[in-house]
């Protein structure tokens, strides 16, 4: 069985690296990462670590770990540089191109948080403080990404999947327009893989696609069109029953149902609004982008959207 070296990176740094402070010792970091490769991974994997330039790519990954579970969302706008020079060097080898993919489709994560930290409020004057860390409102994060995702056109392999996805979300009454939910988690690349174990066009984890029936092994269906689909908008119909809102269910899509209700029980809220910007700066950013790319797309509110009608079936017929 192969092991990418992405997600060998991330299980050496998730385990010696605090989720929000980058004080590791790289050194000894990239010496685990070695010796478990050494023990745990074939002669192709091997040969691929060796071409690839690990210590960038494990100072990446430790940083967008602590970045985006972190709470700042104007901090993310640091790994711009980063995430553009690691990009490559996951595109390069066979075993690390669904890592490519993935990050391909969060790169518009990083040029967000930099035109939000240009919005920032500055320090008083005549000091020499540092700028109040203050998460932006979600109208400012809205407007942003309505901003970032005008120019966009259909992403590769948009038109073959729309119209099918479509058709699978509709039969289990959710809103169509969700499946461009897939553009947001892996730029309709089925290949796109998180470091954290995600996998296919909805990015579901492992725990998600079991519980709907998936299977992982011998075959992956979340790499399957139609099995992916209909978890994905299984799961989403529980959400939006749970929380009954399309943005809380979309953030709790995102960094899990859990996160959410803890958070409007802590905030004393009922709405996204209410604790958008107490979220995980993944998801404050995730929520508006959902939102932008379906006015791209579709030219609807997220909030506008209607439950489709169940589907009647023909009656059954007795002799």
């Amino acid at each position: 069985m192969k092991f990418p070296i992405a997600i060998v990176l991330l299980l050496v740094s998730a385990s010696l690296a605090p989720a929000q402070t980058n004080d590791v010792n790289l050194g000894d970091l990239l010496d685990t990462a070695q010796q478990w490769a050494q023990e745990n991974l074939d002669g192709d994997v091997l040969a691929a670590l060796q071409n690839v330039d690990r210590e960038k790519v494990v100072a990446f990954l430790n940083q967008y770990q602590a970045g985006l579970q972190g709470d700042s969302v104007l901090d993310v706008a640091q790994l711009k540089v980063a995430a553009h020079a690691i990009l490559p060097l996951l595109d390069a080898h066979e075993e690390t191109q669904p890592y490519a993919a993935w990050l391909r489709a969060r790169l518009n994560y990083f040029d967000a948080a930099e035109e939000l930290k240009k919005l920032a409020p500055l320090p008083p004057p005549g000091t020499n403080a540092p700028p109040p860390l203050l998460n932006p409102t979600f109208a400012a994060e809205r407007k942003i990404w309505i901003k970032e995702m005008a120019p966009e056109p259909w992403p590769k392999g948009a038109e073959q999947f729309v119209p099918e996805l479509k058709t699978i979300f509709a039969a289990e009454r959710v809103p169509a327009a969700l499946v461009w939910l897939a553009e947001v988690e892996s730029g309709f690349d089925a290949r796109a893989r998180s470091p954290s174990g995600a996998v296919g066009l909805f990015q579901l984890m492992p725990a998600t696609a079991k519980s709907f029936g998936l299977s992982l092994w011998p075959f992956d269906q979340r790499k399957q069109t139609e099995p992916a689909a209909q978890a994905a908008a299984k799961y989403l119909r529980q959400l939006h029953e749970k929380f009954g809102d399309w943005r809380l269910a979309v953030a709790a899509y995102n960094s899990g149902a859990g996160t959410v209700e803890k958070c409007l029980k802590r905030r004393h809220a009922t709405s996204y609004t209410g604790i958008a910007t107490y979220l995980p700066a993944e998801t404050q950013m995730y929520v508006p982008k959902v939102e932008a790319t379906i006015l791209k797309r579709e030219g609807v509110e997220l909030e506008q959207l209607k439950t489709p009608p169940a589907i009647a079936r023909p009656p059954v017929l007795t002799e």
